[in-house]
């Protein structure tokens, strides 16, 4: 079950009250993921709405929604099988309740570290791979590969949108993959986890364990420029204690490189606009 630090109010008269016009716009939930909304079509990427699993693992950053106060959702992106991606609760509802679809590489289906049910059947469940390329309402979703080494099948996605191009990365390290995402694609925003190899409490409290998830300082710029990325949004940094990166350092560490052109650390709640530069934050968006 899903609980909701801020209640219905962030989905309800922020992100589904807020009038996208001709654009997208986009929002963080924090963790990895993030909404797309345009005119006419909405898209959840690796929602993760779960508390974590303390003490082991411990969620430092607040549930902003609940999924079941949602009322527009067309599908549902996944990049690989690790429950903080492929969590069935956090788009259940968006699923049984709005007829979303779920697209997600096979792994993510028959091998998730979820333990329960995956409430996806029938015309709703599509496998993707790498190469594919699906239409959901006007945006144009290309699935690329992903160097994420503790995933089984993991996936990045390109977002078109003839306001401008979304990347997810999902937890992937540098990828010759993104080459060719870079060469093929004008990437506007890109979304790369960005962390610190920390301490993470696996099985004893008392006992840390050294881990490293995301990408270091130098990793995600060397992603950046691969991607040809405009924007860089850093993300995951904010999710797990002792995991935690700061993401102001990425300034110092783009400067000698063409990309990313601009850095735009975003908060739990905060969007921008695809061809827009600069995070809206919460008492900016449009609609209000």
């Amino acid at each position: 079950m899903v609980h909701s630090t801020w209640g219905d109010w962030f989905v309800r008269d922020e992100i589904e009250a807020t009038d996208p016009g001709d654009g997208v716009v986009v929002w963080y939930l924090g963790c990895n993921g993030f909404v797309l909304r345009s005119a006419t079509t909405t898209l959840y990427v690796d929602p993760y709405f779960g508390e974590g699993d303390p003490p082991t693992l411990v969620r430092m950053i607040p549930v902003p929604m609940d999924p079941a106060d949602a009322t527009l959702c067309d599908a549902v992106l996944v990049t690989h099988e690790h429950i903080d991606h492929m969590h069935p609760p956090s788009f259940e509802p968006l699923v049984a309740d709005r007829g979303a679809d779920v697209y997600a590489p096979s792994a993510s289906y028959a091998e998730p570290d979820y333990d329960g049910e995956i409430p996806v059947d029938g015309d709703q469940r599509n496998e993707v791979a790498a190469g594919d390329t699906f239409e959901v309402g006007d945006f144009t979703v290309h699935v690329a590969g992903a160097n994420d080494p503790d995933a089984i099948e993991p996936v990045s996605y390109v977002v078109e949108h003839e306001s401008g191009t979304f990347f997810h990365a999902g937890d992937s390290r540098p990828a010759e993959a993104f080459a060719d995402v870079g060469e093929r694609h004008d990437v506007d925003v890109g979304a790369l986890a960005f962390g610190t190899v920390g301490s993470i409490y696996e099985a004893e409290p008392d006992r840390g364990v050294r881990t490293k998830w995301y990408m270091d300082e130098n990793e995600v710029i060397e992603a950046a420029n691969q991607l040809q990325l405009t924007r860089l949004l850093p993300s995951h940094h904010d999710m797990w204690q002792g995991e935690g990166g700061d993401p102001k350092v990425l300034h110092d560490h783009a400067v000698s490189h063409e990309y990313p052109r601009i850095v735009e650390p975003p908060y739990v709640g905060c969007s921008v606009r695809l061809g827009e530069p600069g995070i809206r934050r919460l008492d900016a968006l449009d609609g209000d």
